[in-house]
């Protein structure tokens, strides 16, 4: 497919300060950053609740839609929305938001998604010990806590994202560039996200 702007598909290990690195990058290029707004926009265009959405955040499960609207709405046929009608709903606002223009996408399986277009496609990790420190520091949470929620958070995500697109999170052949933000620090990181983007034509 034909490609006449950037996009950027950022994932990351819990703790790693993926989403800062996307928001630096954000700033650095004049891109609009899409992690929790895109819940809002799958929302929106659905007509359904946000809170539908937020629930099913880069998880998996199905859900009774009597919980969200009256039951007058849907027939007995209808009453559940189970992962891949979700998984759609936020597939379509992805790719919406693609065709329109510049984008950088954190998470949701947006690299699997676009994966038919020109992007470029990022994975940020870090050992476990930066990444507890940076939760404990951002949470408050004591370091058997944070490193639990590491643990619980990276489980999820793995599995959300292996369940829809028959990938391994995390595994390099599924992206472009690998790489450890605990090294040159988050602004370091997006920086060379940028300058490898570049000379890779991938940032236009």
């Amino acid at each position: 497919m034909s490609r006449n702007h950037t996009i950027i598909n950022i994932g990351r290990q819990f703790g790693s300060g993926g989403k800062e690195v996307a928001s630096k990058i954000g700033a650095s290029l004049g891109i609009e950053v899409f992690d929790n707004e895109l819940i809002s926009k799958a929302a929106e265009e659905s007509g359904f609740s946000k809170d539908l959405f937020e629930r099913s955040d880069e998880r998996r499960s199905v859900f009774n839609l009597f919980s969200f609207f009256g039951m007058e709405r849907f027939g007995s046929s209808q009453n559940y929305m189970g992962d891949n009608e979700l998984f759609k709903i936020q597939s379509d606002v992805i790719k919406g938001i693609a065709d329109k223009g510049p984008a950088i996408f954190v998470g949701r399986c947006s690299n699997y998604i676009l994966r038919d277009r020109e992007c470029l496609d990022v994975f940020v990790s870090a050992p476990l010990e930066a990444r507890v420190k940076r939760v404990m520091e951002r949470t408050g949470l004591g370091e058997d806590e944070a490193m639990s929620r590491i643990e619980r958070q990276d489980r999820v995500r793995q599995t959300y994202y292996n369940f829809f697109t028959f990938g391994n999170w995390g595994t390099a052949s599924d992206y472009d560039l690998c790489v450890d933000s605990s090294i040159l620090g988050i602004e370091g990181t997006a920086e060379y996200i940028v300058e490898f983007g570049k000379k890779a034509g991938l940032i236009i």
